[in-house]
């Protein structure tokens, strides 16, 4: 009789002490809860809009929801559906081709015809890998090139902008160009710093070349404040550099970037510049020419899908979110390559994630248009798409995104806050827009989806940011 009191009391204490954790549990969420209501009340969002998916994956349950299916404006977000897609489709050991060919005989070190430079679509290629490619051709055997140069940029139509881009992004180097024969980020690094008194400023473009004529208007003056301006002839679609205004004696050297108009011919010119340091004898012409199909291959330049699709993410690249999207409509048989066949891809993963394209509008891959519309619904879907359902591809899809506190765009966000290095998410800003989507680890080491969308305020994106880092770190204490 006493064993079974006892047994009772010990019974009933324990279900006191699971009552209590339940309470407290309850207790807990319900402040957070009502942390979260106040953070949605502010005066911000008078005039502004969230729409916001919290979703554990741990426990496969929703944790917030609100305006999900509010179609928003999505920024650079837009970058989680052509990554997500490229891994899909292209596989994660595609790869970005650059390759060189030539037509007619070699004799005598002598290529007796032409230079055929084959776009890829890699974002990232470079000047130095450009002379790697000039050094394979001059492995090959060939010290003079009798005919002339060409690119071939026939895998992609002719349309050098996304849709809804807006003119005045011009020079900005975000608002690259587009060519399947990309190098530099399609962009000239401007170096410039003080001259002589009286005399112009002093420019200098990275890489050196002659593909930029330069109108400089400058003065280096002693005295005075420096008023110099480096730009484009962006309004007349030309590539002359203009430099005008005052740079006081004392200044610093610096640097701007700016985007190159034509960018396939910028290449071509620079490879008929490397051609000639690398002692190869070349009096021809460069132009643009679909690749004969009696070409003989040189050299393929070969780039990994990964780190492509990592910087695309962690620095919010345009220029490789766009050549991952018009990467996936290349065909062979069905060239040329355009957004809209890239996008395709992209409806298809959304309805693998369950939910209907037609629902949305798409127009490019970088998010760098107005006319995309999605929601945090949709955002949330594929992550948790990936996560569910892809376990081979999450962790690299996860890994591509700035880490809260350490890299990419995320790297001075959220440093002194509970969520520092905790959250793994893609961030995205244009006019009016502020979004931030990704994987949150809790507290409690539950993986998170989510996805904060914020559109519709005035001025900086600050406050917007700040509303979103705030709402990972209530989530992160929340389980």
């Amino acid at each position: 009789m006493i064993a079974r009191k006892n047994f009772l009391l010990i019974l009933l204490i324990l279900l006191l002490s699971i009552f209590q954790a339940c309470a407290s549990f309850q207790s807990t969420n319900q402040i957070n809860q009502n942390r979260i209501d106040s953070l949605l009340s502010s005066d911000f969002f008078n005039s502004s809009q969230a729409g916001i998916s919290f979703y554990d994956l741990t426990e496969n349950k929703l944790l917030f929801k609100r305006n999900e299916k509010l179609l928003f404006r999505p920024a650079s977000n837009e970058k989680i559906l052509t990554t997500a897609a490229g891994y899909l489709f292209l596989g994660e050991n595609y790869k970005f081709k650059t390759s060189v060919y030539h037509t007619g005989e070699v004799n005598d070190s002598i290529c007796n015809g032409d230079i055929y430079i084959v776009g890829g679509f890699d974002p990232d290629f470079t000047s130095h890998d450009l002379d790697s490619i000039v050094s394979e051709i001059k492995h090959s055997g060939i010290k003079e090139i009798s005919g002339n140069i060409y690119g071939d940029v026939s895998a992609m139509d002719f349309l050098f902008w996304g849709e809804g881009w807006m003119w005045n992004d011009d020079p900005e180097p975000y608002a690259a160009y587009l060519t399947p024969l990309t190098i530099n980020k399609n962009s000239v690094q401007i170096a410039y710093g003080p001259g002589e008194i009286g005399k112009e400023a002093i420019i200098e473009l990275i890489p050196k070349t002659d593909f930029l004529p330069i109108r400089n208007s400058s003065v280096t003056v002693d005295t005075g404040k420096t008023t110099i301006r480096v730009t484009r002839d962006w309004i007349n679609r030309n590539n002359t550099i203009l430099v005008s205004g005052n740079i006081t004696k004392t200044s610093k050297r610096d640097t701007i970037s700016i985007n190159v108009f034509n960018p396939a011919f910028y290449f071509l010119n620079l490879m008929k510049e490397s051609i000639k340091q690398n002692g190869i004898s070349f009096k021809g012409k460069v132009d643009t020419l679909t690749l004969p199909q009696q070409a003989k291959k040189i050299f393929s330049f070969e780039r990994n899908i990964e780190p492509v699709i990592t910087n695309t993410n962690k620095i919010s690249d345009n220029l490789s979110a766009e050549m991952i999207l018009r990467a996936l409509a290349l065909n062979p048989t069905n060239k040329p390559a355009t957004a809209e066949k890239g996008i395709r891809f992209v409806d298809s993963l959304i309805t693998l994630a369950g939910l209907n394209p037609k629902s949305y509008r798409i127009v490019d891959g970088s998010g760098l248009s107005n006319y995309n519309l999605i929601s945090a619904e949709l955002l949330s879907e594929i992550l948790k798409y990936y996560y569910f359902k892809k376990p081979d591809l999450f962790p690299k899809l996860l890994s591509s995104f700035p880490i809260s506190g350490v890299d990419g765009t995320l790297k001075n966000r959220m440093k002194e806050s509970k969520a520092f290095k905790r959250v793994h998410a893609k961030t995205g800003t244009i006019s009016g827009v502020s979004s931030l989507s990704g994987y949150l680890e809790s507290k409690s080491g539950h993986m998170i989806a989510f996805s904060i969308l914020i559109q519709n305020f005035v001025g900086s994106s600050a406050h917007a940011r700040s509303i979103q880092d705030k709402l990972c770190e209530i989530i992160f204490e929340m389980n």
